[in-house]
């Protein structure tokens, strides 16, 4: 029987070694699960991750692309950002729709709860379904230059499956949501 309540490891010593307004950084003298000496570097988020997956009336969702610093390379995503630990993260994805695509959504529901790559950060990510939508005006962030592209929701499927989308939160969300709406009807 494994004990998932077990903590193998064993922190020695934790020492911040950077912090910005969105990650902090440290490293951890550990102890590993055989008892061998070593270092865990830990990035914690003070965001959650929010996605969103806008459906409209006739099918289509929107998609959000943008240059991504990281990667050095054009990415296209669903529609997301980031919500204080703090805040309600429905609240925080409505927000994003908003400011990212211009949406307003009637119909919400949270289709999935995710770590974005936990050997190394805490993140944790959800993603909506957005649905019964309502055209408005973008509110882009200063370093956002967002491109919106509408496409039927089976092409983003398939953008998924193809690596033409390859952020985890949008790959995971996108064939959650595919499962779930084909389930549905």
């Amino acid at each position: 029987m494994i004990d998932e309540q077990h903590n193998p490891w064993t922190t020695l010593s934790s020492e911040e070694v950077y912090q910005n307004p969105w990650i902090k950084v440290r490293e951890d003298q550990v102890l590993n699960p055989r008892g061998g000496k070593g270092i865990y570097g830990v990035v914690s988020m003070k965001n959650k991750a929010i996605g969103i997956i806008p459906i409209d009336d006739e099918g289509y969702t929107y998609l959000v692309g943008q240059y991504r610093y990281p990667l050095k390379e054009y990415s296209w995503e669903i529609p997301m950002g980031g919500g204080l630990i703090e805040n309600d993260i429905l609240e925080s994805a409505k927000r994003e729709l908003q400011e990212e695509t211009g949406f307003t959504a009637a119909k919400w529901t949270n289709i999935c709860r995710l770590h974005t790559s936990n050997s190394v950060t805490d993140e944790e990510g959800f993603v909506f379904l957005a649905q019964e939508l309502k055209a408005g005006e973008t509110a882009f962030e200063e370093t956002e230059e967002l491109h919106i592209r509408r496409v039927p929701f089976q092409e983003a499927v398939r953008m998924a499956l193809n690596n033409e989308i390859t952020d985890a939160i949008s790959v995971a969300g996108i064939l959650k949501a595919a499962l779930l709406l084909q389930q549905s009807s």
